[in-house]
């Protein structure tokens, strides 16, 4: 069976989400290489060390495990400082598989600097490179409100080059794959869609009541959720200004609605605290709905569910992505979803049946939706139920199989081998047959 060297450089599968740079992608890469360990593929997730009192490997599930390896400080880094300890992953990924004496039939990457390792590898293994970027530079650079928010050149131009050299590039659907074409170059022959997945063991409807119960929450209170990081880039200013215009033209309803807010840690010190969170905390206070807006920081994936599930809505207000996660998530947990029109959000909830699509960066457009779905029961309820049954396509078990597909399509071109099927010993090709 393959042996796959996932490359998750800058974030850890395993790390709690909401955090700075852990969200979608972190959720993808666990659940797929999971999903690959029960179907016998042997996964060697690689990612930066970020803290050195953890031990070098993790397990991940059957024949899934994680790979800490040392590049730069062992601690929580710029993303795009990491660039310039590409060299030293590389050169303790290569330690770590001569020891394991592993080699490896092919090379899945993720993110951008994840793909400069994958390049430097390749040659050198004459391994395959599947490619999915999850995000892409210039279409985060087009919703920039200033130079800070501005990805850097050097990703731009390393994206470019990653399409160039990748044997398979994957898009989340066809809008990126499109992207990829008319703003990068990219050949679109060797770009496949295949949509994220959902877990829908963890991510499914759960009463109303027992999740209220569960997260303490009182019985007649109406919460609007938002799940992710804490960045420009996720729109939560205009999620609260949008709850601000709710709570405006609903105040007899003040006191039993709620947003929560899931992500970044709100209770740092003053001079710790992300400006972001500094900023939207400060918003609340501003607009003066502080009772109503709650920070309630970072939480572990398997508590999620009971969030979405005690939500009436969940919102994502996100300037761009390229799917959302999120989104599919609480569509799993029978919870509606009001969105963005932008990227992936679009393919992603079916606006007036799973959800609504709203103009991006429009609070007044966001907090109409919101109304709807705090005062009309039936039609939150109708929404929901055709929002699970929806998720219902996206299990991980589907979307792995068609990754499988080309892992196989990869190596078999590859790594073209004479089929050995007349053999007595056991075949030791790397699945160049279907022996």
């Amino acid at each position: 069976m393959y042996r796959v060297a996932m490359l998750s450089v800058h974030t850890c599968p395993l790390a709690a989400l909401g955090g700075k740079e852990s969200g979608g992608m972190n959720v993808y890469v666990r659940d797929l290489s999971r999903e690959l360990g029960r179907r016998g593929f042997q996964v060697d997730v690689f990612t930066r060390s970020q803290n050195p009192k953890l031990p070098q490997i993790g397990e991940l599930g059957p024949n899934a495990r994680v790979i800490h390896l040392k590049a730069g400080p062992e601690a929580p880094y710029d993303k795009n400082l990491v660039y310039a300890h590409r060299l030293e992953f590389v050169r303790n990924l290569k330690k770590f598989a001569e020891r394991e004496n592993i080699a490896y039939h092919l090379i899945h990457s993720h993110y951008w600097l994840s793909g400069t390792i994958a390049l430097q590898l390749q040659s050198e293994w004459q391994a395959p490179i599947i490619h999915m970027f999850h995000t892409l530079g210039k279409l985060k650079n087009q919703v920039a409100r200033n130079v800070a928010e501005r990805e850097p050149l050097q990703r731009v131009d390393t994206e470019r080059e990653i399409m160039r050299n990748a044997d398979r590039l994957v898009a989340a659907n066809p809008l990126e794959k499109a992207q990829m074409t008319w703003l990068y170059g990219a050949d679109p022959a060797k770009i496949r869609v295949i949509p994220c997945g959902v877990d829908l063991d963890l991510f499914h409807p759960l009463p109303i009541g027992e999740a209220k119960a569960y997260l303490e929450m009182p019985k007649h209170h109406k919460m609007v959720l938002f799940v992710g990081r804490i960045e420009p880039l996720k729109g939560i200013d205009v999620l609260i200004e949008a709850m601000a215009l709710v709570v405006r033209e609903m105040d007899q309803l003040r006191k039993e609605i709620c947003l929560c807010i899931i992500g970044g840690d709100p209770d740092a010190d003053p001079e710790q605290m992300d400006r972001e969170m500094s900023y939207l905390q400060a918003m609340r206070e501003r607009l003066g709905i502080a009772d109503v807006v709650t920070f309630i920081g970072k939480r572990d994936q398997s508590t999620l569910p009971y969030h979405y599930s005690a939500a009436q809505v969940c919102v994502v207000p996100s300037h761009y992505e390229s799917f959302g996660m999120v989104a599919l998530e609480a569509m799993a947990c029978g919870t509606p979803v009001v969105a963005s029109r932008v990227g992936g959000l679009t393919f992603t909830v079916k606006d007036g049946q799973t959800g609504f699509l709203v103009p991006n960066d429009d609070p007044e457009a966001l907090a109409e939706k919101l109304k709807l779905l705090l005062t009309d029961e039936n039609l939150r309820r109708e929404m929901g139920h055709q929002a699970s049954s929806l998720a219902s396509r996206y299990s991980w078990s589907i979307v792995a199989g068609q990754i499988v597909a080309e892992y196989r399509d990869l190596v078999i071109r590859a790594r073209p081998q004479v089929c050995c099927s007349d053999r007595t010993e056991p075949c030791t090709t790397r699945l160049g047959c279907s022996d």
